[in-house]
């Protein structure tokens, strides 16, 4: 009898333990900054700088020391001290953040993003996973491809997930989590434009590239 209350009360200590993880694992990643995009992070950054909360660098990148900085600022302010730059704490930063994008392109672009990620690259180390991500948007960027994101992954003959079906496949936290950092601005590879793994690469155009890093078994390339 003792034990199977222990054992009631143990399972119930685990379900309320994981219930809170997950309502924390949401709000920390929900509505950080009205979509989400680089340049709202950045004016974020900007202003807590100014007034002296932030003391990192404004890169566009949602990390620990923004979200310090930002829960920092609502506590000095009596505002809900969660992080989230929501209504509120935009409108006592004296801020009119861009909701221009609107959050269901964003999730889509998201979630093909971290598919293309997963597809590629799911087994390499992280950075790696966020390099395959940038080389995507760089490409976005660049006038020689598609200037959208589906544009770019789904382009003839550009990524070898698209051939064989793995684009499809349920991408994983990581590949969401690179995803979002590669979106947020982070580029470990510099602006390149290709990769490959030369362990599997058959195409003699793109041997000819000058390697300019080299992430777990992918190398990575600016272009010709």
């Amino acid at each position: 009898m003792k034990k199977r209350i222990l054992v009631l009360l143990l399972a119930l200590i685990i379900g309320v333990s994981g219930l809170v993880f997950s309502q924390n694992k949401t709000v920390y990643a929900a509505n950080i900054v009205k979509g989400d995009t680089t340049a709202n992070i950045k004016a974020v950054q900007t202003r807590l700088l100014n007034w002296g909360y932030y003391s990192g660098k404004v890169d566009g990148i949602w990390g620990s020391k923004t979200l310090a900085a930002v829960k920092s600022f609502q506590r000095k302010n009596g505002l809900v001290v969660d992080g989230i730059v929501g209504a509120a704490t935009e409108a006592a930063m004296g801020l009119s953040l861009s909701s221009s994008t609107s959050s269901t392109t964003s999730n889509a672009n998201l979630n093909l993003l971290a598919r293309c990620v997963y597809a590629e690259a799911r087994g390499e180390p992280y950075v790696g996973q966020v390099a395959v991500a940038a080389v995507v948007l760089n490409r976005v960027k660049s006038s020689s491809f598609p200037n959208t994101i589906s544009g770019v992954i789904y382009q003839p003959g550009a990524f070898t997930c698209v051939s064989d079906g793995q684009i499809n496949l349920t991408p994983n936290q990581s590949a969401y989590n690179a995803a979002r950092d590669a979106l947020n601005g982070y580029d470990p590879t510099g602006g390149c434009l290709y990769y490959y793994n030369p362990a599997t690469a058959t195409s003699k155009w793109i041997w000819s590239l000058k390697v300019t890093l080299t992430v777990g078994r992918h190398s990575f390339a600016l272009g010709t």
